[in-house]
Order: structure tokens, then sequence, then C-alpha cells
């Protein structure tokens, strides 16, 4: 029997509310504030239907452009071919959350300011950059007092 290519095929755990998370959507979703410029997640929220993201958009990151009393419009870079096109789309804010994909940056820029403030207040240099992690110390191993090993499997007996 051939499958269906309708609006919302092949969604059925993509859409699914998590455990213990069925039921009403809680009225702190409609409390969050968003504005133009935040990036946002979209996450299809399957409580709620009206104005729910297509199954392509479930999962990505985009940028606000536009919000409305009871939706928001968001750009999203959509790879089409050999290039990116910005899509944009009208989502309910049930279906989105702040994204947390910046938080580790920002708060790396809090740090390093906090931190060239303190070292300009005493009147010296502090090193801000990110430093890779070098590769481990070389080792030499002895075998003196550490005789080598050989292991064997351990033949194969039936239990019967």
């Amino acid at each position: 029997m051939p499958h269906s290519f309708g609006y919302r095929a092949r969604t059925r755990d993509m859409f699914k509310r998590g455990f213990k998370e069925h039921g009403p959507i809680k009225l702190s979703t409609y409390l969050v504030p968003y504005r133009v410029g935040d990036i946002v997640d979209i996450k299809a929220n399957a409580a709620q239907q009206k104005g729910m993201p297509h199954k392509f958009y479930h999962g990505r990151t985009g940028i606000i452009y536009n919000v409305t009393p009871n939706a928001v419009g968001i750009i999203i870079n959509k790879v089409v071919g050999n290039r990116y096109m910005e899509k944009r789309v009208n989502i309910r804010v049930e279906h989105i959350r702040h994204s947390k994909c910046r938080q580790e940056f920002l708060d790396r820029v809090k740090r390093n300011h906090d931190a060239h403030a303190a070292a300009r207040a005493k009147g010296e240099r502090v090193q801000l950059k990110r430093v890779p992690v070098l590769p481990r110390e070389s080792r030499k191993v002895s075998t003196e007092g550490n005789a080598p090993q050989t292991i064997v499997p351990v033949p194969y007996e039936t239990t019967i």
C-alpha cells in the first residue's frame, strides 16, 4: 500500500508530546516576551494545531523579524540545491522558544569583560583568548616489574 505524501506525513514521533507533558499548554508559554532580533528554536507543539510550522522547520533555529499578538515572523535559512534561501515563516508562540545557542558566548563575553576591567584596575594585562588544548606529554612504558601479559579468549563451553 503506497504511503501518503500529506502535509504532516511521517511526523508520528516528531510532533509527539514528551513524557508527562500532555494536556493543555501552560500559560507561561504565552507570557514569554519576544522581540525583533531574538534567536529562537522551532519545536512544534501538537496540542495547538493553529500556526504550526511545516515539519521541515521543526528543530530549526531562526531570527525573529516580526512580532504580532499571537505569532512571530521568523527568518530561517534553508539549503536549496547549492545555495541558502532565506525563508520567512509565521509561527504561533506555542511552537517556539528562546534559543540557548548564544548563551555560552554571552557568558564568555561577560566573563572576559569582568576580567579585563579587574586587570585594568591593577594595571596589568590578562590573556582573554581561548587556548586550544595541547597534545599530551610523551611518556615511556617500562616493563621493569611489569611483565607483558598475553591475553587469549576463553574457550566456548556449553552449560547444558
